[in-house]
């Protein structure tokens, strides 16, 4: 019998079949789930995810170098820039290009003036860009590009200039470090003048080498033009510093305007500051006072209480009232005149300042009825000025007030107010009783396109009738009353004097404020000038420290802007005081404010700056000549006490060539007029001792 033999294990054909097609189906559906995931993964990251990964790979391969826009330049009202944009150089470094940060730091700093370990720390907080010092100096960029470092590198930027430094600037302002406005007009026309940032896009492979950028240029800022005038801006601020060195005052304000526009012609604020190094200045230095100082008036404010007195018909200018022999009663407290007065007439009781007769037209109105005048003639309430910083004032109502306060007021006490606030009312006063709002811009424009400026908002707050009656008895005021001082030469003038006391800490009403405020030629006035003297050391009256600066003021910004004389039999007299130089500056210093000649803008805008005038005063012994109305030429003339120098022909001269050859010479300059010399004294040939003081009649 033979072996069995086993069966064979071959699978059958019939039964293969269906597990090798499940093992393709498996596998088929194994890639097509793989494949699926792999199509889900990827329209997760491009079209889901994608706006989120492509900002994260263009923050790790891009970087953005914002470029500043050319700041837009300040002009005063003749186009003359007061603040400019110059490019400078700016370092910055790519630290992941430098080989060695704590030695890049060692060489830099000292160069740059810089802390060596606060720059090193710079370059390791950041990888791809960091500023290194921002706007640097020529010669900081020389010594930097001379020592040739890897990854350090220069940008172009811009960097403010003020051409005229501390001239006007309070009113301009001053930028910081990021070119954003600080101060004045710069803050305050900030999104004007900046102009929109350009771009810089650079775009670095995986070890942070640059391979590509792109540029978007940014759009300028626009060019504004003020009201202010340069030459009446510094002869302004020549004569309250000369005013503060003389007093030991602490501060000083001047403000001048045009009456019939609201337009602010100079602006002075003292102390002042150097806006191209304004981190240097005190904070109080930067104060623009005009617009953001609050002091009691004094005497000044008692045009109110008479204007409001004259539009109800409480009085008029001829009614006389009894002044008491300098003292009142009122609420248990005596108020004194400055000198005991009887009988005086309203004018004069304005002309002489008396506070009895005020106090009693004060009690005339009411407290409710003065208060609605008050509030009227602006105060208590913002002018609104384009300037910031700008104060209410400070004004309480009649259910604050003590048995005693009407009083006060009429007299311009218990009350706060800006000196913007009391040149409005006086130009309300010279232009026939419409109070106008002051403005200091007058056009903005970027290239041929002028954003069109409407003219400034005005609304009457007294009669043409009040007003004129009021523009005759301050006429009164400088013809024989306590604004004597005041009195122009060549033209009438209108004004009213104020003392007031103020508090000094510790030591009660130990200071004072002494202001003057008026306007000029006083029939159809060009210019409202206000004068405020803080604090001034020994003499402290208005007519003693105030007036005599509107004069000053006053005569020359007429004869500058070429006002026809109305009263040609007063004449000015030379005072033998030479010009002192203004507080806590150098003279050289000071005379840098000095306009530059522009032939291109005209006659109009020479630099006419006469000498100021000093009135006579106790204090003042001056040898004077009063010059004829004909001319300049006098046989009388202030010597010098220098060596002697020959005296040059000026005839056809123009005023800058004039001003040049007298300061080589040491002769003091005064110029009547614009164009061309005409006319001068003393005569030309004559030999005279240096500081000798020369007159010169310029005509076209």
């Amino acid at each position: 019998m033979g072996r069995r033999m086993p069966e064979s294990r071959t699978a059958k054909p019939g039964r293969s079949r269906p597990s090798a097609e499940r093992r393709r189906w498996i596998i088929g559906g194994l890639c097509f789930l793989w494949f699926g995931v792999v199509v889900a993964r990827l329209y997760y990251f491009q079209v889901i995810d994608y706006v989120d990964l492509l900002g994260r790979a263009q923050r790790q391969q891009q970087h953005t170098l914002e470029i500043a826009p050319e700041r837009g330049a300040i002009y005063d009202r003749q186009m003359n820039p007061l603040a400019m944009s110059l490019e400078v150089d700016s370092i910055y470094a790519a630290p992941s290009e430098l080989a060695n940060p704590q030695m890049i730091a060692s060489l830099l700093a000292p160069v740059l003036g810089m802390d060596t370990q606060e720059l090193r720390a710079r370059f390791l907080t950041t990888h791809s860009f960091c500023w290194v010092k921002r706007r640097v100096t020529p010669a900081e960029a020389s010594r930097v590009r001379d020592l040739n470092l890897k990854g350090i590198y220069f940008q172009r930027e811009t960097k403010r200039f003020y051409p005229n430094g501390p001239l006007a600037a309070q009113t301009v302002g001053y930028v910081g470090l990021d070119d954003r406005g600080l101060g004045g007009i710069e803050y305050s026309l900030d999104e004007v003048i900046k102009g929109k940032p350009g771009r810089v896009l650079i775009a670095s492979d995986a070890r942070r080498r640059d391979f590509s950028s792109s540029e978007w240029p940014g759009v300028p800022g626009k060019n504004v033009v003020l009201t202010l005038d340069e030459k009446i801006q510094y002869i302004a601020e020549k004569a309250l510093a000369e005013q503060l060195e003389r007093s030991q005052a602490a501060s000083g304000v001047a403000v001048v305007q045009n009456p019939n526009t609201g337009e602010i012609l100079a602006l002075a604020s003292l102390p002042t500051f150097n806006p191209n190094d304004y981190e240097a200045a005190p904070a109080a230095a930067r104060l623009d006072r005009a617009a953001g100082w609050i002091y009691e008036p004094g005497s000044t404010f008692k045009a109110v209480t008479l204007a409001a007195a004259l539009e109800e018909n409480l009085t008029n200018p001829q009614e006389v009232i009894d002044c008491q022999h300098g003292g009142i009663m009122l609420a248990g407290h005596v108020i004194h005149d400055h000198q005991p007065y009887g009988d005086l007439s309203v004018t004069d009781v304005l002309a002489n300042s008396s506070d009895v007769g005020f106090v009693k037209i004060g009690l005339r109105l009411g407290e409710d009825r003065f208060y609605r005048y008050i509030q009227n003639y602006g105060f208590g309430a913002k002018t609104n000025v384009d300037l910031p910083g700008e104060e209410r004032g400070l004004l309480r109502p009649p259910s604050r007030w003590s048995g005693l306060s009407i009083g006060e007021l009429s007299i311009g006490q218990e009350i706060g107010v800006t000196p913007l606030q009391m040149v409005s009312l006086y130009s309300a006063i010279a232009n026939g009783g419409i109070r106008i709002q002051p403005r200091v811009v007058h056009d903005v424009f970027l290239g041929s396109h002028h954003d069109s400026l409407p003219p400034a908002p005005g609304r009457r707050i007294m009669s043409a009738r009040t007003a004129e009656l009021m523009r005759q008895m301050l006429e009164a005021v400088v013809d024989h009353g306590t604004g004597i001082p005041a009195q122009l030469g060549g033209y009438t003038s209108a004004g009213k004097t104020g003392t007031a006391q103020k508090v000094d800490a510790g030591h009660g009403y130990s200071k004072f404020v002494g202001s003057f405020i008026g306007f000029a030629p006083a029939i159809r006035p060009a210019v409202t000038i206000l004068v405020v003297i803080d604090s001034p050391v020994g003499a402290h009256y208005g007519t003693e420290v105030a007036a005599p600066v509107f004069r000053s003021i006053a005569e020359q910004t007429l004869g500058y802007l070429n006002v026809p004389q109305d009263n040609p039999s007063r004449w000015p007299q030379i005072v033998t005081p030479k010009p002192v130089k203004p507080s806590g500056q150098k003279t050289d210093d000071f005379m840098g404010f000095l306009p530059s000649d522009r032939d291109s803008l005209g006659a109009a805008t020479s630099p006419v700056l006469p000498a100021s005038f000093t009135p006579r005063t106790s204090q003042d012994s001056p040898a004077h000549a009063d010059l004829p109305a004909a001319g300049i030429d006098s046989s009388t003339v202030v010597l010098g006490d220098g060596p002697l120098v020959t005296v040059p022909n000026f005839s056809g001269w123009a005023a800058r060539s004039v001003a040049v050859e007298c300061g080589k010479l040491g002769l003091e300059l005064n110029v009547r007029g614009s164009g061309l010399a005409v006319e001068q004294n003393p005569v030309a040939g004559l030999k005279v001792p240096a500081g000798t003081k020369i007159w010169v009649r310029m005509a076209r």
